[in-house]
């Protein structure tokens, strides 16, 4: 399996952008100031899921094959990726079902079952919904669609990319959140393409750091929790395509406390006026923490996803202190 070139991603574009406009790549005063360096925020939580992970649905659902249209299509989520299937699945008229931890975010949830998917609950976090959803798959005879081991998912992904660096060429950083790691793959494929000296900075949850342990020592971790509210970046396993590109063209990753991601919610709110999931305002998070190395740069951040948990976000809203 090999990962999509910049040509693939190019290819993407038609598929993805016959049902999306280009996301927002806007400068936020007050957020400027917050960071002390020029800041622009790639609002791919203005998608219609409310996540990049639309792009990739749109792109994978769109290329299926009659068989597999009949057959269906299954997947396990905690609801960004979910969506993009269902939704994609719903406008191509494709059977969809999704597995999700138990406990998951009901709102994304319901907002599955509102595309018309089939939303099963199982495990007590992703991979073990994961492991369910691809026994379900091999019995079925369904198109699995896995959450990260997808070129096409990739390729649709990457059309943000594409978008970022035609926009601000000359960005000095791009902060982006890790879960399965396809953002951040889109942009170093990119990146890397055209022959940009950006540098792609992940940033992932200190209590779900399987990746970041992996990437820095070379060998493959698994994790035995991931224990954080930012369930987009809530994985325990690294994935086989996203991690060996990422092991190679990966420039650095930050990693964060609950405290510090509950704090980057607040920044979104209060500095761009945007309500961003946990995992969405990490990188806002990340860039506010680096701020002293980051004085004279221009830097984007990556608002991958605004689909927050309304009692998570009173949570986060009425608690006090700065990270």
């Amino acid at each position: 399996m090999e990962p999509p070139t910049l040509h693939d991603i190019y290819g993407a574009r038609p598929r993805v952008y016959r049902h999306l406009r280009p996301t927002p790549l806007l400068s936020h005063p007050l957020l400027v100031t917050e960071i002390g360096t020029p800041v622009f925020v790639k609002h791919e939580n203005h998608n219609p899921t409310g996540s990049f992970k639309i792009r990739g649905g749109l792109n994978l659902v769109a290329t299926l094959g009659a068989s597999e249209r009949s057959a269906g299509v299954v997947t396990a989520s905690t609801g960004n990726h979910g969506q993009s299937l269902a939704m994609a699945c719903g406008l191509h008229r494709v059977p969809c079902t999704i597995y999700v931890p138990v406990a998951n975010n009901p709102e994304k949830n319901a907002a599955m079952r509102g595309y018309g998917a089939t939303v099963i609950e199982h495990g007590r976090d992703f991979d073990e919904a994961r492991a369910r959803c691809e026994q379900d798959a091999r019995e079925r005879g369904c198109r699995y669609v896995h959450p990260a081991n997808e070129p096409l998912l990739l390729a649709g992904v990457g059309t943000y990319a594409l978008e970022i660096f035609e926009e601000l060429p000359r960005a000095d950083v791009v902060f982006v959140p890790i879960g399965g790691g396809s953002g951040a793959s889109g942009l170093v494929t990119v990146r890397s393409a055209i022959g940009n000296s950006t540098r792609i900075i992940g940033v992932q949850a200190a209590r779900a750091d399987a990746f970041t342990r992996s990437w820095r020592s070379g060998t493959r971790i698994v994790g035995d929790y991931a224990d954080t509210f930012a369930e987009g970046v809530a994985t325990r396993v690294t994935f086989d395509l996203t991690y060996n590109l990422l092991r190679r063209e990966l420039d650095d990753i930050v990693l964060l406390t609950e405290d510090e991601l509950a704090e980057g919610v607040r920044l979104a709110l209060r500095a761009t006026h945007n309500l961003a999931e946990g995992a969405g305002a990490a990188s806002l998070m990340a860039a506010w923490k680096l701020r002293r190395e980051l004085a004279g740069k221009t830097v984007v951040c990556v608002m991958s996803g605004g689909n927050m948990d309304t009692t998570v976000l009173r949570r986060i809203l009425g608690a006090s202190g700065q990270a």
